[in-house]
């Protein structure tokens, strides 16, 4: 029987663990983690921040199901990996050998270098014990600054607007999450913010986190300006977790490079979820998703190859359904275009692919909380960003993931105050009834 060795019990790891199990079902499975809660949802922290579900609704798993997995769970952390002898080495010495491996590490969140950044009340959103230490905070904060642009810094200003915490928001740009969104999207949640009364502070950069007596008592900025809070939250973008990787001689850029069999340089060793750098057919090169759903079907795969299956990844379209500024927004395929000045690299609950755009016309319709925007190329749309009402979320990421001709209808789409909304409506209800023939 194999010892197949998960480092980590996030979405990856859990989804390489079912595979694993549902064909092979006698092998030992070991998991290790280095949180103790074990497995839970990581997207739901921002609602649980909220208020809006209890932490018990945070774990999809019930107990019951998980111990039919029949895995050994190990609540440490592993110091490295000996690629000689196939076998790794925790953090107390022990050694444990595998013959298979998968590095499912995830990714940590990147922080910034000011004085004052060891101080009680300076917080992240990685984890569960980060929102549980963000919860007892806000409790006695009045005011609270926040940097950092994308997803998480948006959760973490919905978190303290619910909790009647007063929030500053700093942006080293002129708007926000620039490189996803364009100037009238941003400007759309931006305007939600202003409702809630959130501070924007644009062109504004952190220079020091202010403490007394070891705690957050304010912050000041580049420019000169003070600002009183006691708390002060940093979501600049995610780093994933490479170096028991780098350190056992594995191939990296800004992730773990791996095959078409999410395999890396060494036959037994895979990688999955926010760690692994995988192939994406859309652009032809190699990007880092930070969703949920791609680290599962990342996993998934993994373990079936890890039990000799001989399983292909192939990536799917990215597609996120999020929550800026109360507004549901979703995003699909390929929408942005370059660097945001707020985030290093990517952040969570983001697709690298979203940025990395070949030449598209962008559509758009409507600018109020109800806003659609398609990118179209030469005969087939490549990505688009749908807010407010969701009705043509499914119909656009089945026309943009199976690469639907669009031809009859591109002209039309182009056109200055086109009724696009009705247009892929009519061609939806056209392409659907051929597909079902």
């Amino acid at each position: 029987m194999r010892r197949y060795v998960l480092i980590g019990s996030g979405p990856a790891g859990i989804a390489a663990a079912e595979a694993i199990r549902k064909h092979d079902p006698q092998s030992e499975i070991v998991l290790i983690s280095a949180e103790s809660q074990g497995y839970y949802s990581r997207p739901g922290l921002a609602y649980y921040l909220t208020g809006e579900i209890p932490e018990q609704s945070l774990y999809p798993y019930p107990r019951a199901d998980f111990a039919q997995l029949n895995i050994r769970n190990l609540n440490t952390v592993v110091r490295k990996i000996e690629v000689p002898n196939h076998q790794i080495e925790l953090v107390d010495g022990r050694k444990l050998r595998y013959d298979r491996l998968l590095i499912a590490t995830g990714a940590n969140a990147a922080q910034v270098q000011v004085p004052g950044i060891e101080l009680t009340g300076v917080v992240k959103l990685d984890n569960i014990a980060d929102a549980q230490n963000i919860l007892k905070l806000m409790r006695k904060a009045r005011s609270a600054v926040v940097v950092g642009g994308g997803i998480t810094a948006l959760e973490i200003v919905e978190a303290l607007v619910s909790q009647k915490v007063n929030p500053h928001y700093f942006l080293r740009g002129d708007r926000y999450w620039s490189n996803v969104l364009d100037e009238p999207e941003s400007r759309i949640v931006e305007q939600r913010l202003h409702e809630e009364g959130v501070k924007i502070h644009f062109h504004t950069e952190l220079a020091e986190i202010i403490g007394k007596r070891g705690r957050v008592v304010g912050v000041a900025t580049t420019t000169g300006e003070r600002i009183k809070c006691q708390m002060v939250a940093i979501a600049i973008g995610i780093r994933p977790r490479i170096e028991l990787a780098q350190a056992a001689g594995l191939p990296t850029e800004r992730g773990i490079l791996v095959n078409e069999y999410l395999q890396t340089s060494q036959s037994d060793i895979y990688a999955a979820g926010d760690v692994a750098q995988v192939f994406d057919p859309l652009t032809g090169k190699t990007v880092i998703d930070s969703l949920w759903g791609p680290a599962r079907e990342q996993g998934y795969t993994a373990g079936q190859n890890m039990c000799g299956l001989a399983q292909i990844y192939r990536k799917d379209t990215p597609f996120n359904v999020t929550r800026l500024a109360g507004l549901t927004t979703t995003i699909i395929g390929t929408v942005g275009r370059g660097i945001d000045d707020d985030l290093i690299g990517i952040a969570r609950g983001d697709s690298e692919t979203w940025r990395q755009l070949p030449d598209a016309i962008a559509a758009q319709s409507g600018f109020d909380v109800n806003h659609l925007r398609i990118l179209v190329g030469e005969n087939k749309l490549l990505g688009a960003l749908v807010m407010g009402d969701q009705t043509l979320s499914h119909p656009l990421y089945k026309l943009i993931s199976q690469q639907a001709n669009i031809l009859s209808i591109r002209e039309q789409l182009l056109t200055p105050q086109a009724p696009i909304a009705e247009l892929l409506v009519d061609f939806w209800s056209q392409f659907s009834q051929r597909s079902a023939a």
